[in-house]
């Protein structure tokens, strides 16, 4: 599943070559799974409005939609990539891909394409004067304070892997990075969140979001079917300590690296790096 860095690459890259155009026409599949909005109420709020801002909420990807590319918002497309979907910036002429769920034409004369084999991302459309503006589950990683990063895992009797994956305290924490930076801070997933010291914790929270900048700008790690919306591929997969490294030596203390299950998840880490 995309996480924070591959969905905010994502993001960047709509925003860059679609911010200001406007939506023209709106085609949606036959497939009922994609859709918390249903397409035809879909396709009426969308069309016409002016993509003003493509921006990342946690694991969500969220176009800022109004009248023009300055004034004020009045609604809002919501898109949840799953484990496998991508959305793409592309031309009318070219080959549409299978599992093809969302084609948005615009006045520039691109398109924007959502493309979900196993059906498992969201797409929705909010009209801002009815429901409130997509806000995410959890706290942002990437600017949550020391204090308010250890108010989050205070008392809480779960693995400290299982707490950086549960959105609704850290929206856009995934397997990758979760296991990335408990290696960079030294910290055994295992562990109890609850029971982790204020350092230990201020060190996670830095390790986290160094990790999470480093991937950023190295548009994100392609371990699957990942790619931005050019198309292109990451490459901080290039930079992984530990994850999908299971029986390989440590790149720092040579040990082989231990894979076990956190909370229904496989997990990586060092057994001597990691304490």
């Amino acid at each position: 599943m995309p996480e924070l860095p591959e969905v905010e690459t994502i993001a960047r890259g709509v925003n860059e070559r679609l911010r200001g155009d406007c939506i023209v026409e709106v085609w949606f599949s036959s497939y009922k799974e994609p859709f918390k909005t249903a397409p035809a109420k879909q396709a009426d709020g969308l069309e016409g409005l002016v993509i003003q801002r493509v921006r990342r909420v946690g694991k969500h990807i969220v176009c800022d939609l109004g009248e023009n590319v300055d004034g004020p918002s009045s609604g809002q497309w919501i898109v949840h990539l799953g484990m496998s979907g991508r959305l793409l910036v592309t031309t009318p002429e070219a080959d549409v891909a299978p599992h093809t769920h969302a084609r948005l034409t615009l006045a520039s004369g691109r398109e924007m394409r959502f493309v979900d084999p196993r059906r498992f991302g969201r797409l929705e459309f909010r009209v801002l004067a009815k429901s409130g503006a997509f806000t995410g589950p959890g706290a942002e990683p990437l600017t949550i304070t020391a204090d308010e990063f250890a108010a989050l895992f205070r008392g809480r009797r779960l693995a400290i892997k299982a707490a950086l994956l549960n959105q609704s305290l850290l929206h856009g924490v995934g397997n990758i990075y979760a296991d990335e930076s408990l290696f960079r801070a030294g910290i055994r997933p295992k562990r109890m969140a609850g029971r982790l010291k204020r350092e230990e914790l201020d060190r996670l929270r830095m390790a986290l979001q160094q990790v999470l900048r480093q991937a950023i700008e190295q548009g994100g790690s392609s371990v699957s079917d990942y790619v931005d919306a050019n198309g292109v591929r990451g490459f901080f997969q290039l930079e992984h300590r530990v994850y999908l490294r299971g029986g390989q030596p440590c790149l720092v203390c040579a040990t082989p690296i231990r894979r076990i299950v956190v909370g229904g998840r496989g997990t990586h880490f060092c057994p001597v790096c990691q304490h």
